[in-house]
């Protein structure tokens, strides 16, 4: 069955495991304050869009976009909460999710999508995705500060 990226339901209980477990699997890599996965409560704050990954009636990835702070007009987006579940990986679900969440930046008119992820070998994984796609590093964006637990990649959004 194909993949279905759709936007995210907040009530539905098997997000709340797949986003539970994001947050757990981030516990161990960096101590909290450099940790930046946002939770239910920070995905469901206003600007903040997610979608949801399902193949074979299962939810298997989420990805969402927020605007960074102090940034105006939504020109310079952030991608959070990149999750695949880990019995699938390796399928080109997290590709997948990553090119829906650029067309939807491209879409409404934003020029730039940056990130912050770890730098702890655990994401090594995503840190090739991110370069396969054209993201390169920059320095930390909105709120962020220089932190040894965090890389900050960008990409500018062809129009």
């Amino acid at each position: 069955m194909p993949l279905v990226i759709a936007p995210a339901d907040l009530t539905d209980p098997r997000l709340h495991a797949l986003l539970r477990d994001h947050l757990a699997d981030m516990a161990p890599t960096a101590p909290p304050e450099s940790r930046h996965a946002l939770d239910l409560t920070g995905l469901a704050a206003p600007g903040v869009q997610l979608w949801a990954a399902e193949s074979d009636g299962e939810l298997v990835g989420t990805v969402a976009l927020a605007p960074v702070a102090g940034a105006e007009g939504g020109r310079h987006l952030e991608l959070k909460s990149m999750r695949t579940d880990p019995a699938r990986r390796g399928e080109g679900i997290g590709a997948a999710l990553l090119v829906h969440a650029l067309g939807q930046a491209r879409t409404q008119g934003a020029e730039r999508v940056s990130l912050e992820t770890g730098t702890a070998e655990f994401f090594a994984p995503a840190h090739r995705l991110y370069r396969r796609h054209g993201f390169t590093p920059c320095p930390p964006f909105g709120a962020y500060v220089e932190d040894p637990h965090s890389r900050f990649l960008t990409l500018a959004v062809p129009g």
